[in-house]
């Protein structure tokens, strides 16, 4: 037994080439996603639910909800950015959240009612993409490029095991304890990533930078710029225009993607409590095979075929999915495309979305990438949802939206591609840099 499994972790180690000086600071990044997806995913499907309580014809409302609470996030997160260092202003975005939770628990306990559900769902959505973003941008300050080809994927696995965890432990706690008190249970796990904030930056502090750029005393301090100059960044950078334009393609077609989910699931059960027992069942299989696919896949595609490639296979592939679709709109397609674009999103997107900020400075890989992650990614949906609304009311089913899709999929694959290339011109340069300096 211990034999086998110690042959299981070798193999699963294996791609990922772990340093030494590396093992403590990539397990308690491991630990870290763990419970902050984990938190995540045990409130996603009562978010979901929330959606629906509020009633499926008004997604388009919670979207664009979503996005003005973004809006209003980001100049609070850039003031205290611009205030505290980073061992500071991490944990406080954090004890936010989870004093939010439970001010959810107890509104929940007392009334229910499609007012609390729709906030819920608008602050879930904003949660979601907050917490993930300010992750992501504490591995890009930590981790060098070469280390982040290495170990970004191995990372991202401990986000599909909490993904794995958190629909796990709703699906079989939701009919006994009822939605309000997972909210809790979400609290908890979100309470560890805290401790996992600290781990690092202890650890970022008594190791030796990974930048030479960035020494480790500067990366503890508080970020400079203005609280808008995230959105000036953006706007000055052709690089970060076009992961922009990314951004904004890869929400178009997970919005169309998520509504029609949403009616499918609305249709086909009456119960509150099933539907949310559902809903995490969808995210117990795509994040099983997200897992199977960090664990054994991206590390071996990006260091092989590199980060242009592993960029557009995503869109490659849902552009055939939506083909398909259009031709044959069926049910158990729409699921399948479903899970291709969600597994393959998480386990080699996000990794490798990722890796095109590296390249960049402490205030690019802050300001500018939460804007992105978060109000780009809003906006993306909130537009991409009044557009489907829109496609809906001038009589257009599933078959012709699936087909408007497949060019915009092979876009997105376009970008992805140039957007890979300009990220390993700009590696060489730094490094071609560092080493006439050195």
């Amino acid at each position: 037994m211990k034999r086998s499994f110690a042959f299981f972790i070798a193999l699963i180690l294996k791609p990922v080439r772990i340093e030494a000086s590396e093992v403590r600071a990539v397990l308690w990044s491991f630990s870290y996603f763990f419970a902050l997806l984990c938190s995540y995913y045990i409130i996603r499907p009562l978010r979901d639910e929330m959606g629906i309580l509020g009633g499926v014809e008004n997604l388009q409302w919670l979207f664009s909800g979503t996005l003005l609470a973004m809006l209003a996030a980001i100049p609070l997160f850039g003031w205290v950015s611009s205030r505290y260092p980073r061992r500071q202003f991490l944990p406080y975005s954090y004890i936010f959240f989870i004093l939010m939770l439970l001010l959810f628990y107890v509104l929940m306990q007392q009334q229910s009612s499609p007012l609390i559900a729709r906030a819920f769902f608008i602050w879930t959505s904003v949660f979601n993409l907050f917490v993930v973003s300010v992750f992501w941008s504490f591995m890009t300050d930590l981790f060098s490029n070469a280390q982040a080809r290495r170990l970004f994927g191995f990372i991202a696995a401990g986000g599909s095991i909490g993904a794995i965890a958190g629909p796990a432990i709703t699906a079989l706690l939701v009919q006994s304890l009822g939605n309000h008190n997972l909210l809790l249970v979400s609290a908890l796990f979100m309470s560890w990533s805290l401790v996992c904030i600290y781990r690092l930056s202890s650890w970022s502090g008594t190791t030796t930078a990974p930048d030479p750029a960035h020494p480790s005393a500067a990366q503890e301090q508080p970020i400079s710029g203005s609280v808008w100059s995230g959105i000036t960044l953006v706007l000055r950078s052709p690089y970060l225009l076009g992961i922009v334009l990314l951004m904004i393609l890869l929400t178009t077609l997970a919005t169309f993607l998520y509504l029609m989910q949403a009616q499918i699931i609305r249709d086909a059960f009456v119960d509150s409590a099933q539907r949310t027992a559902v809903f995490a069942s969808i995210d117990l299989v795509v994040n099983a095979l997200t897992l199977l696919l960090q664990l054994f896949v991206t590390s071996r595609l990006i260091q092989r075929f590199g980060l242009p490639v592993v960029l557009a296979i995503i869109p490659l592939l849902l552009a055939a999915g939506f083909l398909l679709l259009g031709i044959s709109p069926l049910l158990s397609i729409l699921l399948l495309v479903q899970i291709i674009r969600r597994a393959g999103n998480y386990a080699l997107m996000r990794p490798a979305r990722e890796m095109l900020y590296v390249v960049l400075s402490r205030e690019e890989k802050y300001r500018a990438k939460n804007v992105i992650d978060t109000v780009v990614y809003r906006f993306g949906d909130a537009v991409s949802a009044w557009v489907y609304t829109a496609m809906r009311s001038l009589g257009l089913g599933l078959s012709s939206i699936a087909l408007v899709a497949v060019p915009l999929a092979l876009f997105w694959a376009w970008i992805a591609f140039g957007l890979g290339r300009k990220q390993e011109a700009l590696a060489q340069l730094q490094s071609n840099s560092k080493q006439e300096s050195s």
